[in-house]
């Protein structure tokens, strides 16, 4: 069965699905995205993903899609038709095309902007193997651009970090910038330290993450002690345990860094029990 995606308010035919040339996020990256995560049929973490799109629409004085308000409907729409029941859907917002390549941003009131969502089938998404054996990282320098916060389709560095990991066989990659973890290549970091949890504060330096966010907010509830800050790559080599936190991995241990074992060289306490109360907790809330 073919997919049905949607385009700038028409459902098609993946095959049919077409934009231009000259959009701008083809030409110069000019466009955001958000992927949530589909269970048993039901959209999880929405508000969320939709609260940083607007964000990142704003950040970039990019106006809304005419169908921003009707997001929520194009999303379930796309789960009926393609009979999603595990998955993502991703969505991507693009400053439009203006009929030619042209540093100089359209006016928007003669150009709209591009809106794009398609769904991807992933059976058993949130019963991942490697949640139970944990994956492997190695470190690279983090030479992105300095608005890693807002969610934009410049993604090619963040794709040879996951190219540089897989030849060295490991599963992933975290960056470090002057000696510090900033964050994973598409995920936010922590490390465990004697039972406290340790990630890096919001700032410019790392994708406000929406799991973050749930994940954090979980872990205070369950009395866990949590502290955001900065820590280097030499605390994390040396920590308990660490793991990773994303939309479409939820809570993912990481057992060695660099070729150094974490702990026994298995999940510890902390990052599976954080995964259970997410994924409990987010279907609970899932719409």
């Amino acid at each position: 069965m073919t997919r049905t995606v949607y385009v700038n308010g028409d459902y098609l035919p993946e095959e049919d699905a077409k934009v231009s040339v000259f959009d701008r996020s083809f030409l110069m990256a000019d466009g955001v995205y958000e992927v949530t995560s589909v269970l048993g049929g039901k959209l999880i973490d929405f508000d969320g993903h939709l609260a940083r799109l607007e964000r990142s629409l704003g950040e970039l004085d990019m106006q809304k899609p005419e169908a921003f308000d009707d997001l929520l409907e194009i999303h379930r729409e796309l789960v009926r038709r393609n009979d999603l029941e595990d998955g993502m859907i991703y969505l991507q917002v693009s400053r439009g095309s203006a009929g030619d390549r042209d540093f100089i941003f359209p006016d928007p009131k003669e150009v709209k902007p591009t809106l794009v969502l398609f769904t991807q089938s992933k059976p058993g998404l949130a019963d991942s193997p490697a949640a139970k054996t944990g994956i492997k990282v190695i470190s690279i320098e983090d030479i992105r651009w300095g608005r890693r916060d807002i969610k934009t389709v410049q993604l090619l560095y963040p794709s040879m970090g996951k190219m540089m990991a897989i030849k060295a066989g490991c599963d992933d990659a975290w960056l470090v910038e002057d000696g510090f973890v900033t964050e994973g290549t598409s995920n936010n970091a922590y490390i465990v330290k004697d039972g406290k949890i340790i990630t890096r504060q919001l700032s410019n330096d790392i994708l406000h993450g929406i799991t973050r966010a749930a994940v954090l907010r979980f872990a205070r509830e369950a009395q866990m002690e949590v502290e955001e800050r900065s820590f280097t790559l030499d605390e994390a080599k040396a920590a308990d345990e660490a793991f990773i936190t994303s939309a479409s991995q939820f809570v993912m241990p990481v057992v060695e860094i660099d070729g150094v074992t974490l702990g026994d060289g298995a999940p510890g306490k902390v990052a599976p029990r954080l995964r259970e109360i997410y994924l409990d907790e987010s279907l609970k809330n899932a719409i």
